[in-house]
């Protein structure tokens, strides 16, 4: 049992069938009247955020959410199939569960994949991937007065932004949270 007193960033609880993950909290002790706590939760299945309050002596059951490092094998149509490198079992995803971030994501890398009592629910894709670059129009000089960038595609189809002395085959270094160019590797 969490107690919402309790509340600290990360907490993951069921609430009405539904399961929250705390993202922000903050206690309050007004001058007149009860304290209470104001925390913005997550459901953690469909990704919605709402703002709640709760007393603080309200009681939730504990959610542990299972946290399994598997590596991205391949997909087929809408299913995409990763491995646990321990066991060696499949697991197929459906498309609709991954972020806008996967598309950093390329075969043979290790992602989290995320469930709750065995139903997965997220894929996480590593922070930081390094991916080269496919495609891109050659900068020119003289355009560098402000920092300038220009479009590029990457290996997995993925398009960023990045700086003009950026050239087809140098692999960049990629920020799979912001989208953004880093460094080259």
């Amino acid at each position: 049992m969490v107690v919402a007193g309790d509340f600290r960033n990360g907490v993951t609880f069921e609430m009405d069938g539904k399961v929250y993950q705390v993202i922000e909290f903050q206690h309050v002790k007004p001058g007149k009247g009860a304290a209470f706590v104001r925390t913005k939760l997550r459901n953690v299945l469909t990704g919605g955020v709402t703002e709640t309050t709760f007393s603080p002596t309200d009681k939730f059951e504990n959610a542990y959410i299972e946290r399994r490092e598997m590596q991205y094998l391949y997909n087929d149509g809408d299913l995409y199939y990763f491995m646990d490198m321990e066991t060696y079992e499949q697991e197929p995803v459906g498309k609709d569960l991954l972020s806008d971030n996967f598309k950093f994501v390329k075969e043979e890398m290790m992602c989290k994949v995320l469930s709750y009592k065995g139903k997965v629910f997220s894929i996480e894709p590593p922070m930081f991937v390094e991916l080269e670059v496919t495609e891109t129009e050659p900068g020119l000089a003289g355009n560098t007065a402000t920092g300038a960038s220009k479009p590029a595609t990457l290996e997995t189809g993925a398009e960023i932004k990045v700086p003009l002395f950026i050239n087809i085959g140098d692999v960049l270094k990629i920020d799979t949270r912001t989208g953004e160019y880093l460094s080259r590797a």
